[in-house]
């Protein structure tokens, strides 16, 4: 069973350097407590919001104008037809990025030769990974597809969303320190950004923190290759 949440036709910004159309799947089993999209957290007995069927028709039509595909979430490696989706869609002549969390590194590691980018969120260091992902013992699944990433060639953006709630500065000088020793040569810092159901945002002030932190910024510049802040 695929279960589709939604699609984008069009962006110029979830797939570097390429016009693609944005999936979106239902389910994801992590509970981060600065979701943007919980509605498409809940994956058992869900219905699609699209069929299958329709999604392939729509993109037949397409190909002439997007150079990609985008398969994001929720948490896309939960589907358990993600090879099929995938095969189908490079059979029509897209390129595909997948944006992922990483706790599903036996199937990450099954569409690495399949795909052609991938955006890596990690969530925080280490130890504060149950803190920030609503969940226990998914720090290892992460590291374990981070490791599979890096090794695969396949191009990529590892990615942090910064929530002063959750994360301080010292947090991203650690895991910006961690992930440059691990290999990480892409690294983005995004920005949080508030959302209607968000009962208690905080501040712009404290939001902007991480980004008008010249000394941070410098340190994270000179760590990786590709570091941007969006």
């Amino acid at each position: 069973m695929i279960t589709i949440a939604g699609l984008v036709p069009f962006t110029t910004i979830d797939f570097p350097n390429r016009l693609a159309a944005v999936i979106f799947f239902q389910g994801c089993p992590l509970r981060c407590p600065f979701c943007h999209n919980p509605d498409l957290q809940p994956h058992i007995q869900t219905q699609s919001q699209m069929e299958w069927t329709d999604v392939c028709s729509f993109m037949e039509k397409r190909k002439k104008r997007l150079d990609g595909i985008v398969l994001s979430g929720g948490e896309p490696l939960m589907q358990q037809d993600i090879i099929l989706i995938i095969q189908t869609l490079k059979e029509m002549g897209f390129q595909i990025a997948i944006h992922t969390s990483g706790v599903y590194p036996k199937r990450l590691a099954d569409i690495l030769p399949l795909i052609d980018w991938v955006g890596l969120d990690i969530k925080a260091p280490w130890n504060k990974y149950d803190i920030l992902t609503g969940q226990r013992n998914f720090a290892l699944n992460v590291q374990e597809s981070l490791h599979l990433l890096l090794q695969s060639g396949v191009d990529y953006e590892v990615r942090t969303t910064c929530d002063p709630r959750f994360l301080t500065i010292e947090d991203i000088y650690q895991l910006g320190n961690m992930l440059a020793q691990t290999g990480v040569t892409a690294y983005t810092l995004q920005k949080y950004r508030t959302f209607d159901s968000d009962k208690n945002p905080p501040s712009t002030q404290a939001i902007d923190s991480f980004f008008d932190d010249e000394k941070l910024i410098q340190t994270l510049q000179a760590q990786f290759n590709r570091f941007t802040c969006r």
